[in-house]
């Protein structure tokens, strides 16, 4: 199918050439001496000829009664672009029979010997049959003598499309046809220019072309299915392309097959009748077994050399040699292609390495009873996290029930099966995803992507991805959000509370958070020195009305003087700093959205990378994004498929 831009093309491109097209009519005795006369008054061969018969023509009865043929004619349009422009509106079903129109062609050739060969074709569906007087006319037009007519008449009705000898003519060598042949681009093109043969002349024959090329070393990639169509329907004094060189293609590189998800972005959270995530579909960590395949190489291809149109060999490259990741907990097998699980745990990917981690289980709190845990691996808590308590993982943290007033940092994902309610205070920090039922007066700094199904509330949430809330209670009400890509709840803010809702997308949440700080760490700094040149100046003031200061005055001028230049320094770099950011800022591609399925209350403030919009009326169903520096309401959008654990992905 074809989309309105290309039918605009198209139609404007047959405009254009309806426009660019030149008729003439032309009047006649027979039909035959009025399409004769047309191509006279055009100046082209019959065969090149389209005409609509405007009125036909009638011998009469003793000369009473005559009506001439009276037709309107034109040049024939390019076969080859009304193929291209014609198969764009070929309807996509492949099942239907497709009838092909073609009218009826004739063809004349010229070879030495002074032998006149005709070749007719048949017609095609609903295509005009070639036509004896335009064969006999294209044969006089090549100065052919001794016309067997009743075999014209034959090749025409028979329409075999094999070229038969018809007649003779007197061959002139000296208006024969010539080709010229030109090799170009790095010997990887070759083209030729074909003169087109004068009275007498003949044609040249396929094995003609050949020799001719081999001639001028072209001897590879030759394209001889046009040659035979340019033999047939040639084109003169044009550069045609009639021979392309076969490009070397490089082998592939080895690689690593992996037997377990190392981007798990093809599983999906499951979403109970009850708006709750069902954490114990979602097989969060992969388990294996002592010995069980891991990852297999798969060895490097050869590379497919290429050649130039000149049998110049262009050696490609062999695909490298790669090394298997080999972890932790891990071996290679006999063969040396294949890792091997050395223990029994969990397959994890870190730093690009493959490791086996076997799992820490907490049975029951994090307290009192086990203190701090630090481990080097996941963490597994089957009870709650208690105020004060800190979990610290190599790999991943999961929670069956909820965190207070904790500390958790994982190099992975923190799943947290019920919620996480920090009393304004704690910190939970994942290099990867974090996912709870609900996130309430907590900090949390995300690597990926932070998921809450019943919402986030007077929270500071920073992913460097998205943040998603789904589920029958997902609002974002109160608190500091920001996200590069997206941030997707059901209700933005709140009718009622006098909490501040501000949503951030479009950037880099570390360097936003970084250029934040210097920002304010600037404002401190200007309004420092602004007060200290104001103290230089009222004391400069003083000096010059008393000519002098007090000796502690004087002191504490100069103390003033090395102030004011230590702070223009420090404001110089931290200026300095401010640029650096926003330039890196300037470069990133996230496009940054801000997404409700259900409402957005006034009061929302929306940033989108340097823009910011105070939501003034309530929404339903919108997305807002930035376009051409503002900030525009648009029809809801679905957030995209979302990494969530260990790679794993929600709608």
């Amino acid at each position: 199918m074809i989309d309105f831009a290309q039918l605009q093309e198209i139609m404007q491109e047959r405009l254009e050439r309806d426009r660019a097209i030149q008729y003439v009519e032309a009047v006649g005795p027979t039909l035959e001496i009025a399409v004769s006369d047309a191509a006279a008054l055009l100046d082209i061969p019959v065969r090149r000829l389209e005409y609509e018969i405007m009125e036909k023509g009638a011998p009469g009865f003793w000369g009473m009664g005559r009506k001439e043929w009276r037709i309107q004619a034109y040049e024939r349009y390019s076969a080859s672009k009304k193929k291209n422009i014609d198969a764009l509106f070929e309807d996509d079903t492949d099942d239907l029979p497709v009838i092909e129109n073609k009218d009826g062609e004739v063809f004349v050739f010229l070879q030495s010997g002074g032998q006149a060969l005709l070749k007719v074709t048949a017609a095609l569906g609903n295509g005009r049959k070639a036509s004896e007087t335009y064969a006999l006319q294209f044969l006089n037009d090549r100065k052919v003598s001794s016309i067997d007519t009743d075999l014209v008449r034959k090749t025409v009705q028979e329409g075999v499309g094999e070229y038969i000898q018809v007649g003779e003519f007197e061959h002139h060598s000296y208006n024969d046809s010539v080709v010229r042949v030109e090799i170009a681009e790095g010997d990887m093109h070759a083209f030729m220019s074909v003169k087109a043969p004068e009275p007498g002349g003949c044609d040249i024959t396929f094995d003609s072309y050949i020799n001719t090329l081999n001639q001028n070393n072209v001897k590879h990639g030759i394209k001889e299915d046009f040659l035979h169509e340019f033999i047939d329907q040639p084109i003169y004094n044009e550069r045609v392309e009639i021979a392309i060189g076969t490009h070397p293609h490089d082998g592939k590189d080895a690689y690593i097959h992996y037997n377990f998800e190392t981007d798990m972005s093809k599983a999906r959270l499951r979403e109970g009748s009850d708006g709750r995530v069902d954490f114990k579909e979602l097989n969060i960590i992969q388990n294996v077994v002592e010995n069980q395949p891991l990852a297999k190489m798969i060895p490097p291809e050869k590379g497919i050399p290429g050649m130039t149109v000149t049998r110049r060999v262009l050696p490609a490259k062999d695909g490298k040699e790669t090394t298997l990741p080999v972890g932790t907990n891990v071996h290679v097998s006999e063969d040396k292609d294949t890792i091997l699980a050395s223990i029994s745990g969990q397959v994890v990917m870190v730093s690009g390495l493959v490791n086996v981690e076997p799992v820490y289980t907490v049975e029951g709190d994090v307290s009192l009873k086990t203190g701090n845990i630090e481990f080097n691996g996941t963490v597994m808590v089957t009870g709650n996290v208690e105020d004060g308590f800190s979990i610290k993982a190599a790999g991943n943290i999961e929670i069956k029930g909820s965190v207070a007033r904790a500390e958790l940092d994982a190099e992975g994902d923190i799943i947290i099966h019920q919620g996480i309610n920090s009393k304004s205070g704690g910190m939970v920090r994942a290099g990867k995803s974090i996912v709870a039922r609900f996130i309430q007066n907590a900090n949390i700094h995300s690597g990926d992507t932070v998921i809450a199904s019943d919402g986030i509330i007077n929270s500071y949430v920073v992913a460097n991805n998205r943040i998603i809330c789904q589920g029958k209670r997902a609002s974002i009400m109160g608190g500091r959000l920001c996200a590069s890509e997206e941030i997707n709840a059901k209700v933005l803010g709140n009718p009622t509370s006098g909490t501040e809702t501000i949503l951030e997308v479009g950037f880099d949440p570390k360097s936003k958070e970084e250029l934040d700080k210097l920002q304010m760490e600037k404002e401190t700094t200007t309004k420092l020195l602004d007060e200290t040149k104001l103290s230089i100046q009222t004391l400069v003031n003083i000096k010059q009305q008393r000519k002098s200061l007090p000796e502690d005055k004087e002191a504490f001028l100069e103390e003033l003087m090395e102030k004011r230049n230590h702070l223009v320094k420090g404001l110089e770099d931290t200026e300095g700093q401010i640029k650096k950011i926003q330039e890196y800022l300037n470069t990133l591609k996230a496009r940054g959205k801000v997404s409700a399925s259900a409402k957005v209350y006034p009061g929302v403030k929306i940033v989108i990378r340097d823009v910011r919009e105070e939501v003034h009326t309530e929404y339903k169903a919108v997305t807002f994004v930035l376009e051409d520096g503002l900030i525009k309401v648009t029809k809801y959008e679905e957030p995209d498929a979302v990494k969530g654990p260990d790679g794993y992905t929600t709608n």
